[in-house]
């Protein structure tokens, strides 16, 4: 499947139905092979992709991602196959098992992360099936930010979809993972010069990951201490995680991630004002077409 260099990752709980489909086809227009977004406790990801798909004509649909703790292994694989076979080529399974403290605060049991997505993919693997099988599996790819859980999705899976990782964490990645794992690197930008408007709406934005432990240990690894990751975050680490300046700066770290070694960079562009909405001026900006 080609995803090509650029996609954009977009909640598109935020837009209804008909802005997700002008959405999609303008993305399609602006030439970004794909359109990646999440589930929380909104929309389901596998009737957005087939909505988002069924709107464009080339555009891939990404779940970045879809949790396991929501669905059985047997469910996740069918509705994997039923898109793929539906949509041939156009459809990409990120799994992921976000963080503990919201899947519990939503009424989820939250396990062991690693032995849980170990377990899981076998599932998925042993699932039967009897719809018409796609002409090509969907590829499958992991959210991951450590080494075990970036080791599984290189032995079990097609690659990785990263968060939250500045450039020269990918090229670390990379390193780790050898030439073959596809690595789809998620990074934030914002079409913003003023430094006062563009950390604090980067605040706003970080505010959730902050608080997550698992985002913790992840920066920390990173190289990030206590007083970075202390209140609403320090100036490094918010420079670090979300992009802002002119467009130039932003496609410099675009080619930065490239360079590094990703495959496919999914643009997440917020805007200086706050919220989740993507923001098209960056968008268009940053179009590869």
């Amino acid at each position: 499947m080609e995803l090509g260099k650029l996609g954009v990752f977009s909640y598109l709980d935020t837009l209804d139905a008909a802005q997700a489909a002008e959405f999609a086809r303008a993305l399609e227009r602006m030439g970004y092979g794909a359109l990646w977004f999440p589930e929380t406790f909104g929309r389901d990801p596998f009737v957005c992709a087939a909505h988002v798909l069924g709107a464009t004509e080339q555009l891939v649909a990404g779940a970045a991602v879809a949790i396991i703790w929501k669905r059985a292994a047997a469910a996740m694989a069918g509705a994997a196959h039923t898109i793929a076979e539906m949509f041939p080529d156009r459809f990409v399974l990120g799994m992921g098992v976000s963080g503990g403290p919201f899947m519990k605060r939503h009424g989820l049991d939250y396990g062991r992360p690693l032995s849980a997505m170990r377990e899981y993919l076998a599932a998925m693997r042993a699932a039967p099936y009897y719809g018409p099988r796609p002409g090509e599996e969907p590829p499958l790819m992991l959210a991951a930010l450590r080494p075990k859980m970036l080791e599984l999705a290189a032995r079990e899976t097609t690659g990785t979809i990263t968060a939250l990782m500045p450039p020269e964490a990918i090229a670390r990645v990379r390193a780790a993972l050898g030439p073959d794992t596809r690595i789809c690197a998620q990074q934030v930008v914002m079409l913003e010069s003023d430094a006062a408007l563009a950390r604090a709406a980067a605040r706003k934005f970080l505010h959730f990951y902050l608080g997550s432990p698992t985002y913790h240990t992840h920066l920390r690894a990173l190289g990030f201490t206590d007083n970075d990751l202390g209140g609403d975050g320090s100036d490094r680490l918010v420079d670090a995680l979300v992009v802002w300046g002119d467009t130039a700066k932003l496609r410099r770290c675009l080619d930065d991630h490239l360079a590094a070694g990703a495959n496919h960079v999914i643009v997440n562009a917020i805007g200086s004002t706050g919220g989740h909405r993507p923001d098209l001026r960056a968008l268009e900006a940053l179009a590869p077409r």
